[in-house]
């Protein structure tokens, strides 16, 4: 059938849309109604017309009998002339009447020639004849009334027939049109069903049988019948959606004669997918581990070469330097083949060209090539770099003996696998050197440290000994017991001295600073013997670990100082963390000295250097009041925002 499967309906078919047939239908139908009320009124309102007007002419017969009536009355003497005339004039009024209709009653008279030619008859019946006979008798004697009344009644009898046939013409013509409106409305009855049933045949011609059509076709297709149609016979709304419909079907035959096919591929895709993913995870979790360097590149090599089916790979990792490039960890590879590639320089071979490119490179090793690779049974070659931060510090390879094609997709796991690496390496690198810069910092202070105390105090002795031996070869007796009693002095300051410092070294963190700053008061109060007073308010918050322990070295060494140089008989130390800031004074009554004086010679006196130095690593204000014969004072304070950075 033609127009089926969304074609052009054929040539000739409605092209008008659906609601222009609609709209033309009902208005064609409301015009046809419209002619037929129309009509039916127009014969209405005749018959209503002539009606009047045989009413009115059927009274001219009955008028005619009366003016004679009315005449004999007056010839007898018992009516007067005034009243038969009032009875003439009435006569001429309904004459007048029927010749020029009244719409108001309504009144009017047929369109027709023999009628107008019958009223005609009558007016001059009347106004010749009738009418002059009556006025001649009112005005005539009494005793010629009787004859002209018996001449007026000869002529009213002969005129009766002619008003008989007028009323009969009009009569005539009323029964005609009564006539016409019974088959008006015999036929405004008939178009009504005749319309009625062309309206229903309408409905169901260019609306219901369409949607009949698409739900069937619905009902097929639900039904799993994908080959289920829609005929397109017009060019309207129901024929653009049945046509949507039809290509509708085809589409839906097609993806479901596709469809387990499309299944089968996603499900393989997605399945790939998985498998990357677990295998971006469980490379991720092992390289967050911490481990040596060989053992995170053999780890993530193997978990490769197991997952993509290969028969080895190596890690190579750069040294830019000496442009050399150096195996790191293997997997598979046979030792002839690693022997002469442990360390390559660049554009040795394929694992060694270009290393500092951050592209991924496969070579497909021809029947005939001479490279080692192939020798030893391999066929396809990749290269993979290890770059962080478009920085290339290796790359990896993967050796395989079937032809094997990475796809993009692949290629970019790969890529971000050799991503993870080089963050791995790079975080064990930088573990490392935070190790060696902590221990290299913390060797520097204990360097100072020594110098600033055992050092000069070997310095000191040195001198002694020098003159010791002047005063042996001089035999100076008084000098020779002053020099040993130097010598025993600066011996036992020497040993009080490493005694302290390994007190610092070996002390604790307590669980709160307060605790900890009178554990180092009470080991200086015993070595001294000097009053030590410790005042402490707030404390609301604990200090972090590496704080506290800047904080307690600062103190030590300060309190060091104190034995060394001060001079004082008694020492306070307040700790105040009650407000915004946290503060450490440490306060003597020693000498003194002038703070601008002794910075100048920060050569020789490393105390204050160690302590400015630890209170800038801890993020600690240090400030040192003191002039000389007026004690000393030091300040430290810690912020709360700078302790909770911390």
């Amino acid at each position: 059938m033609s127009g089926y499967y969304g074609a052009a309906p054929e040539e000739g078919l409605p092209g008008l849309k659906l609601s222009t047939k609609i709209v033309g239908a009902l208005v064609g139908f409301l015009l046809l109604a419209l002619l037929a009320i129309g009509s039916t009124l127009l014969l209405s309102w005749q018959l209503e017309g002539t009606g009047a007007a045989i009413n009115d002419a059927g009274s001219l017969r009955m008028r005619t009998t009366r003016v004679a009536l009315n005449l004999t009355r007056h010839v007898d003497g018992q009516l007067p002339a005034a009243a038969a005339l009032a009875d003439l004039r009435d006569y001429d009024a309904i004459l007048a009447r029927l010749r020029r209709g009244d719409p108001a009653r309504p009144l009017s008279l047929p369109q027709q020639q023999d009628v107008y030619t019958a009223l005609a008859a009558v007016e001059q019946g009347w106004q010749l004849r009738l009418k002059p006979q009556a006025d001649a008798l009112l005005a005539a004697p009494s005793s010629a009334q009787p004859l002209l009344l018996s001449r007026y009644q000869a002529s009213a009898s002969a005129f009766l027939p002619t008003i008989d046939h007028f009323v009969q013409l009009l009569e005539e013509d009323n029964a005609r049109k009564t006539e016409y409106l019974r088959i008006c409305q015999v036929l405004l009855a008939t178009m009504a069903i005749l319309g009625t049933v062309a309206l229903i045949y309408l409905m169901v011609l260019i609306v219901l049988r369409p949607l009949d059509h698409i739900h069937q076709a619905i009902r097929r297709l639900t039904a799993g019948d994908y080959s289920a149609t829609v005929p397109v016979e017009t060019n309207d709304e129901f024929g653009q959606v049945g046509a949507g419909f039809n290509q509708m079907a085809r589409r839906l035959a097609e993806v479901h004669a596709t469809l387990e096919e499309r299944v089968q591929e996603k499900t393989a895709s997605l399945e790939q997918k998985n498998r990357e993913l677990a295998l971006l995870l469980e490379i991720t979790t092992f390289l967050n581990q911490a481990q040596p360097l060989e053992e995170l590149c053999r780890g993530f090599l193997t978990r490769l070469v197991d997952n993509l089916g290969a028969a080895g790979g190596a890690v190579r990792l750069l040294d830019g330097e000496h442009e050399l490039i150096y195996l790191v960890a293997d997997a598979g590879l046979p030792e002839t083949l690693l022997g002469g590639e442990q360390c390559l320089s660049y554009g040795d071979c394929f694992c060694s060209l270009n290393p500092e490119s951050l592209l991924s490179r496969q070579m497909t090793l021809p029947d005939d090539s001479a490279l080692p690779c192939k020798q030893e049974g391999f066929k396809v070659v990749s290269s993979f770099p290890i770059a962080l931060q478009q920085r290339s510090i290796g790359l990896f390879n993967l050796h395989f003996r079937e032809a094997t094609v990475f796809t993009p997709q692949k290629t970019r796991l790969m890529e971000t696998l050799g991503q993870h690496l080089a963050s791995a390496i790079e975080n064990q690198r930088l573990v490392t050197k935070e190790r060696e810069l902590a221990i290299l910092e913390e060797r520097n202070l204990v360097a100072q440290g020594l110098h600033d105390s055992i050092a000069q105090g070997l310095s000191f002795l040195n001198l002694q000994v020098q003159v010791l031996d002047q005063a042996v070869q001089a035999d100076d007796r008084p000098l020779l017991g002053d020099t040993i009693a130097q010598l025993r002095a600066g011996v036992q300051e020497s040993y009080d001295d490493v005694r302290e410092l390994l007190n610092n070294f070996r002390s604790r963190l307590s669980a709160r600073l307060p605790q900890a700053i009178a554990n180092v008061l009470d080991k200086f109060r015993r070595q001294t013997g000097l009053k030590v007073e410790l005042q402490s308010e707030g404390l609301s918050q604990p200090l972090m670990p590496e704080q506290q322990l800047q904080l307690l070295f600062i103190l030590q060494e300060a309190l060091s100082n104190v034995r060394k140089h001060a001079r004082a008989s008694q020492v306070l130390v307040r700790l105040d963390d009650s407000g915004a800031t946290l503060v450490l004074t440490i306060m003597d009554n020693g000498i003194g000295f002038d703070v601008a004086r002794v910075l100048e010679r920060d050569d020789s006196h490393y105390g204050l250097a160690i302590m400015t130095e630890r209170a800038a690593r801890a993020g600690v204000t240090m400030r040192i009041d003191s002039a000389p014969g007026d004690g000393c004072c030091i300040r430290l304070s810690i912020a709360r925002a700078q302790r909770q950075a911390a």
